[in-house]
């Protein structure tokens, strides 16, 4: 056989494997009931997410979000800035990627792109919430915004 045909194969046969692996480790979610009940819930839930020291705001009207952020997530201090800051720059740039892609994702879900700039510091109360947004939006409406899963 040719060479060129065998490296093309082999190529092929890479790429096989890796499709089948990532398919394959795709991890579900789990749910609990009492997070079910929140994703299920009607009544409009608004969550303002402001600093007045960066005068940023995000208002936030989605049913469930503030029982799920009052009773579910981590208490505020669980985590660190720096590690909520790391995680909402991830989730903010896919989030906005997203946007831009209507055809590709669904444009009921990712409506408006959000300006967030990892170098301001909004505040531990403005990246908590938004993270939990994040976390919230993912295991609610099944998506992933990063490389890994939206854990409580």
């Amino acid at each position: 056989m040719n060479k060129n045909i065998l490296k093309i194969l082999a190529f092929l046969v890479l790429i096989g494997l890796f499709a089948t692996s990532c398919g394959s480790t795709r991890k579900t979610i789990a749910i609990s009931e009492a997070e079910e009940a929140v994703f299920n819930e009607t009544a409009e839930d608004t969550v303002r997410i402001a600093s007045d020291k960066t005068e940023y705001e995000i208002i936030i009207i989605e049913p469930g979000f503030y029982t799920w952020l009052q009773s579910i997530a981590r208490p505020e201090g669980y985590y660190s800035q720096n590690y909520l800051e790391s995680r909402n720059a991830i989730f903010v740039m896919n989030w906005n990627q997203r946007v831009l892609m209507p055809r590709q994702f669904n444009p009921q879900l990712y409506l408006l792109q959000i300006d967030y700039n990892p170098q301001i510091d909004y505040g531990y109360e403005v990246n908590y919430k938004l993270y939990n947004y994040f976390i919230f939006f993912q295991r609610k409406y099944n998506q992933r915004l990063g490389p890994f899963l939206p854990r409580i």
